[in-house]
């Protein structure tokens, strides 16, 4: 990988990081260290965008970089983490009320 194709990464990852903090407020993190954890796996999934997506259009491409599998790499690769520590929080949430409630009805 060369520096401009590195840097076309980065751009398409701190263009999704936006859009996924800031835009669409999907978030576990509030602050910047949220944005910044969107931004390096944004960059990974973009960097992994057109090879697992594919090389579309070919006429859309910057360094060898092929914009729409990186955006979509992108997304999945910013949307992935806050995902994933949504889910556990959610399972290591404590079930003693559900237990309760679900006695009570019996």
């Amino acid at each position: 990988m060369n520096f401009y194709s590195f840097l076309t990464l980065l751009v398409i990852s701190l263009i999704v990081a936006l859009i996924m903090h800031y835009g669409v407020r999907y978030r576990v993190l509030d602050g910047i260290d949220g944005f910044a954890a969107k931004w390096i796996a944004g960059w990974v999934g973009a960097w992994v965008g057109s090879p697992v997506v594919g090389h579309w259009f070919n006429g859309i491409s910057i360094s060898h970089v092929f914009i729409i599998p990186a955006f979509i790499g992108g997304f999945v690769g910013a949307f992935s983490p806050v995902a994933v520590a949504k889910a556990r929080a959610v399972t290591l949430k404590p079930r003693a009320l559900e237990v309760r409630k679900t006695q009570e009805a019996a």
